[in-house]
Order: C-alpha cells, then structure tokens, then sequence
C-alpha cells in the first residue's frame, strides 16, 4: 500500500550539489508559512560519534530548522560513521539497510505534520543495498519530487538523465533549483536557460554562490507560498 503523499523528496544531480543547504532553507521557508514542517534524512553516510551517539551534521541540520519534534532516530533512522556510498558504508558498519523501518518512521512523522521534507543521500541512483537504490526509497514514499541542480560542468547531462529516471519510476518531478557551487562558473545563466527548455517541470529558484539567510528567507519564502504548494496540491 502506497503512503499519502504528505511530502516533498529532495534529491540532488550528485553527491554536494547543495541539497541539505536548498532543503533546510525550504523548511524555514515553509515554517514560516505557518505549516508544520516535519524533516527527515532517511540515510546518512558520514557521522561524528557524540555522547547521544552517531550523529549526521545535515540530520541535524534539519532538525534545527523544523518545527516538529521528533527523535533524533525518527529523522535518521540509517545513520553511518564512514562518509562513503551508502551500500559501502552499511557494509563497513555490518549492517543491511531495510526500507521498512524507515517508512514506518515516514508514517509516524507525516502524522505530526503538514507535510515532510526528506532529503535523500548522494544521487538518484545511488546504492543502498545489494539489489535497492535511493530511487526504490523515493518510489516506496512515493512524493513528488524536487531535484537540486549543481551548476558546474556537466549538470545539463546529469540533470536531463536524473529527470527521465524520475519520471520512468512513475514519480512526479514537481520542480528542480538551480544551485550555484562556484562563484565564476563560466555560462551559467546559458545551462540555466537550457535546462528551463528541457526539464519537464518548473525552476524554483536560482541560489547564489555561498546564499546567506537573507536569501533563504526572502527567495525561498516566494515559492514556499507558491510553487511548492502546487507541487504538494496543498
């Protein structure tokens, strides 16, 4: 059975595409909306051990942005110490990573919420165990979805091949940011306009090279209210 889309799952062009950066900005955006915003990073690959114990910097990244209270283990049911794929990482730590659990935790959240922002590791594609990627999570929560683009040299590619991956998976890719990695990427605002031609779904917003707040409130605020209202039918 197939769980209501209360959501929005993030995915990103590849790995440091800014995609913890766009989704916590998204969040406060939302929460200061007036909804109640509940976060989850489903898999984390790369963590410090604290006195609470293994604890992931976008995790909690997240958690400080949202306004709904959940556990540390609600949010990041999947957290791993070694900062590798996540198929390498579960091995390394002698676990298998099982997708029921972390619906479960979807469910429970989603029910303290308006609706949840999910950020997915790495890329679409990217392995969590032996026969399941990142995809087969996004399938089984089955939320729209926003892709965050990295702007450097090969993104049209990545992100026109990442589209046609969503949209073979029979999910709805409701819109993609365009985010700036480098101050001086040659032809940005060319690759922008390329991908405005050909991606199947609306651009949300254009983040600057090191965004400050500011931006995140200002910009972001504008499609909280809405464009990510269309994209979740609210």
């Amino acid at each position: 059975m197939k769980i209501p889309a209360r959501g929005i799952f993030i995915t990103g062009t590849d790995t440091e595409v800014g995609k913890t950066h766009v989704a916590t900005a998204l969040v406060r955006s939302l929460v200061q909306a007036g909804m109640r915003v509940g976060v989850m990073k489903p898999i984390a690959a790369g963590a410090d051990m604290t006195t609470d114990g293994l604890r992931n910097s976008d995790a909690l990244a997240l958690m400080a942005a949202s306004n709904v209270r959940a556990t540390y283990q609600t949010v990041n049911p999947v957290c791993l110490a070694l900062p590798a794929s996540p198929h390498i990482a579960a091995a390394s730590a002698g676990i298998n990573i099982d997708l029921a659990p972390i619906t479960r935790n979807f469910e429970r959240l989603a029910m303290l919420a308006d609706l949840v922002v999910v950020e997915g590791a790495g890329g679409w594609f990217v392995p969590l165990n032996d026969t399941e990627t990142m995809a087969d999570l996004a399938a089984v929560l089955d939320l729209p979805v926003v892709l965050v683009v990295g702007l450097r040299l090969g993104c049209l590619n990545h992100a026109m091949l990442t589209a046609r991956a969503i949209e073979a998976r029979g999910l709805r890719l409701g819109g993609w940011i365009a985010n700036h990695l480098h101050p001086d990427f040659d032809h940005a605002a060319e690759n922008i306009a390329t991908l405005e031609a050909r991606l199947p779904a609306p651009l949300l917003d254009v983040v600057p090279f090191h965004a400050s707040d500011a931006h995140d409130a200002a910009t972001l605020q504008g499609i909280a209210v809405t464009r990510i209202k269309e994209v979740l039918s609210l």
